[in-house]
């Protein structure tokens, strides 16, 4: 029996050093180029607010760009699984708010939020929790994204 145990244990260890040593948890996380050319044109200046909120080729694009690019950490469907931000709730405080103004400056508000984190990423303390996707992602690609996260939104 100690025997077997011991063979066992060999095989392990011999397996476990034949193994690769990069940690590769949320698989490649490369940032992956999102093809928008059936998307309209934004141009070279950043919008401040989504422009393709609601439009079906957009949430398309972004539904595939996002899981190309955020699902390893932020979950499939945006629902994390606690590594990084639940995005569902991204601007779910802005659907109850009372008039039409104050609710369409808080989607601005989290739209400006979005787009800086996504464009710059997050960096706490000299770690990088978020990787910069300006540069990979063209705003096209970066609005289609918030396109889809609005359409799965978590509502209270």
């Amino acid at each position: 029996m100690k025997t077997i145990r011991t063979i066992i244990s060999a095989c392990a260890l011999l397996a476990a050093a034949s193994m690769p040593l990069t940690a590769s948890a949320h698989g490649d996380v490369t940032p992956q180029a999102i093809d928008t050319k059936t998307l309209p044109a934004l141009g070279k200046e950043w919008r401040d607010e989504n422009p393709y909120r609601g439009q079906k080729e957009a949430i398309k694009i972004g539904t595939s760009g996002y899981a190309e690019n955020c699902a390893r950490c932020h979950g499939l469907q945006a629902q994390s699984g606690g590594i990084a931000p639940d995005l569902r709730l991204l601007d779910r405080d802005c659907v109850d708010l009372k008039g039409d103004a104050k609710k369409q400056a808080c989607y601005k508000e989290t739209d400006k939020y979005f787009l800086t984190s996504i464009r710059h990423g997050k960096v706490r303390n000299g770690a990088v929790y978020m990787p910069p996707f300006e540069g990979i992602l063209n705003q096209e690609a970066m609005w289609s994204i918030k396109a889809y996260l609005e359409t799965v939104r978590a509502i209270k």
